[in-house]
């Protein structure tokens, strides 16, 4: 009878894998396991296919979610620099990322890694998250 060989975080081939173990599993990984197990398992009391499918649909699932919630966050970053580059030429008051108060027209927009920051006329950086007022400058 054989039995599936045991899994040791100091075995070479899984050296790569961060020490948080199945968080940062991709389906290779889960796919190359569920062949190990497969090859290894006793011919007289096989594994439950099924379940195995179950879990590498289960995983491809949360894959899906997870590409989709990336896509989603690309989406609303997208929508945050449009919103602030519709502010350029426009007077603005709020905070600065010191939270000091300030205000004065907006001549650009800046990308800060996540953020966006709008730069005035005065030379402040007001995150847009931190708006107060926007005004029309007329005239």
């Amino acid at each position: 009878m054989s039995q599936i060989p045991s899994v040791s975080p100091l075995d070479p081939a899984f050296s790569r894998q961060p020490s948080d173990g199945f968080s940062a599993m991709k389906t290779e990984d889960f796919i190359r396991i569920i062949f190990t197990e497969l090859a290894n398992q006793d011919p007289f009391s096989p594994s439950d296919s099924a379940a195995l499918l179950d879990q590498l649909n289960s995983i491809r699932a949360i894959e899906s979610n997870i590409d989709l919630m990336e896509q989603l966050q690309a989406l609303v970053f997208e929508n945050k620099l449009a919103a602030a580059a519709n502010l350029i030429g426009k007077r603005v008051a709020g905070l600065t990322a010191s939270f000091e108060r300030v205000s004065g027209t907006v001549v650009s927009v800046v990308r800060e890694g996540r953020n966006v920051t709008l730069e005035l006329d005065n030379g402040f950086r007001v995150p847009l998250e931190s708006l107060e007022t926007i005004e029309e400058v007329t005239g």
